[in-house]
């Protein structure tokens, strides 16, 4: 086999790779993990085969942000749109699935927004600490099945999130068929003002714990009412899965 005919392999199985990890997250009748117990985190690895980089993983996320290096980093370019969603609840999370048409660029590289959804406490730390929530953009690049995960932090504030109302307000309790939203949402609204971020190379934070995403941290939180937080804790008081060594990868702190 020549090299041109092993790289196309190997993009190709990375593509369905990434995608299949994305229907599996999205399955509301997957029962097969969770949060605690002997499904627990812990124990996913050895839970399936398919699973296996959860235990045995180099590059797996998430991790604790500290000690950073500061480099002049390249801008996360945001194409998000007003997008109809539906919304459902997937068994481990709340998730928003989104029309096509919203993006990132990053590297040069377009990354299409697929699909949004919510961890409680953060799963990323800041020296240690977690955010009440953190939320997670998942965008795929088509053409090499890698993911670009930016993450947000969400912390409580004095006032309602106006961009997040029509989220927080349809959290379905019970798993099921997505439904729809009942409203246009605008995209660009749910991110902070600031997008300085973190970077670094790592994992799904669900099995199977592929090895395929590059991690966008934003710096600045999002402020939501604790009412809005409680209407996703009260689904899910728990569902993060715990920080996991970074090793010798670089984690890179955007100083622009």
């Amino acid at each position: 086999m020549n090299k041109e005919r092993s790289l196309i392999l190997l993009s190709t199985v990375a593509l369905l790779v990434g995608f299949a990890a994305l229907l599996t997250t999205s399955l509301a009748g997957d029962k097969d993990w969770g949060y605690s117990g002997e499904y627990g985190p812990e124990h996913w690895g050895a839970l399936s085969p398919d699973y296996a980089l959860c235990a045995d993983g180099r590059a797996q996320s998430p991790v604790d942000i500290r000690n950073a290096s500061k480099v002049d980093l390249v801008d996360i370019a945001f194409g998000y749109g007003e997008s109809a969603n539906n919304i459902f609840n997937n068994g481990h999370t709340i998730q928003v699935n989104v029309d096509e048409g919203s993006y990132i660029i990053y590297n040069e590289i377009t990354y299409k927004l697929l699909q949004f959804h919510f961890h409680s406490p953060s799963e990323h730390t800041i020296n240690g600490k977690s955010a009440a929530m953190e939320i997670h953009f998942v965008h795929a690049d088509a053409n090499s099945g890698a993911l670009a995960v930016v993450g947000i932090l969400l912390a409580a504030g004095e006032a309602e999130s106006e961009a997040y109302a029509a989220i927080f307000d349809n959290m379905p309790s019970e798993t099921g068929e997505p439904a729809a939203l009942g409203e246009a949402l605008d995209l660009a609204a749910l991110l902070p003002e600031e997008f300085a971020y973190f970077t670094y190379q790592g994992s799904l934070t669900t099995p199977p714990c592929s090895e395929i995403v590059r991690w966008l941290l934003l710096d600045t939180p999002v402020l939501l009412s604790q009412a809005q937080i409680s209407a996703f804790t009260d689904l899910y008081a728990y569902n993060a899965r715990p920080t996991l060594p970074l090793g010798k990868r670089d984690l890179l702190l955007d100083t622009q």
